[in-house]
């Protein structure tokens, strides 16, 4: 017999339990949800090492590819990051307390602010991404190209049928 995921065993004591209950999404949504943790657990050690955590990373990193002068504002981080304006606060108080980023005002707004990475995060941004992208592709190399390719294509889809659009205003979007 071969090896089944903890999702397939719930889903027989769910046919066993309740067989009349159609429980075929939780077979994507249990996997999906019972992945996120353990792919968490796999690379969070990356960012612990560099001393942040994955939100930490996150907000560094969204600032990063966001190119020169890698500054946005605190609504546009939490937009992309699917974070509240109270955990965004939280992070960007920490990052700021290590010299990670720094917050400027908005020279075409007075009453707003930017955050922008600065020097140091740039660093830790830089040393950490190789490390990740290599982690992940070990990860899933046993699924080889096609399967990743395919898996990708329908994670995106399930994506924008629950709503999730890009965040970048159309001028960015237009440039990649």
């Amino acid at each position: 017999m071969p090896p089944r995921d903890h999702v397939q065993h719930v889903l027989g004591q769910w046919r066993r339990e309740a067989p009349k209950l159609d429980r075929s999404a939780f077979a994507v949504i249990g996997r999906i949800s019972r992945l996120a943790q353990l792919l968490q657990a796999e690379i969070e050690p990356i960012f612990a090492s560099h001393g942040v955590t994955g939100g930490e990373f996150d907000v560094l990193a969204a600032l990063r590819r966001n190119g020169r002068p890698y500054r946005l504002t605190p609504t546009e981080l939490s937009t992309a990051l699917i974070v509240t304006s109270g955990g965004m606060t939280k992070r960007l108080h920490a990052l700021e307390r290590r010299g990670l980023i720094r917050r400027e005002r908005d020279p075409d707004d007075g009453r707003s602010t930017r955050v922008a990475l600065t020097a140091s995060g740039r660093r830790i941004v830089d040393a950490i991404l190789p490390e990740l992208v290599a982690h992940e592709d070990r990860l899933l190399r046993e699924l080889g190209a096609g399967p990743r390719g395919r898996l990708a294509t329908l994670l995106e889809a399930l994506a924008l049928v629950l709503g999730d659009r890009s965040t970048a205003p159309p001028a960015a979007r237009r440039r990649s």
